[in-house]
């Protein structure tokens, strides 16, 4: 897939961390993944159904190593 063109953004929430963080582009069909540091390395790709599901894990705490606050 040709991500030439993508518009990455990073979060809100990344601050000043010198850069080590993941961006994300939202493409037609897909949602795809780099590493900040390395643009030009590899890219992951995934589905929107994939993606909101992945966020949804993520706002609900399913990768945090604490517990989620009630």
């Amino acid at each position: 897939m040709d991500l030439t063109k993508a518009q990455w953004r990073k979060s809100s929430f990344s601050g000043d961390n010198g850069g080590e963080c993941v961006e994300v582009a939202e493409l037609p069909d897909a949602v795809a993944v780099r590493d900040s540091k390395d643009p030009g390395g590899p890219k992951l790709l995934f589905t929107p159904a994939e993606w909101d599901a992945f966020l949804a894990g993520v706002k609900a705490a399913e990768f945090d190593r604490r517990p989620p606050r009630p």
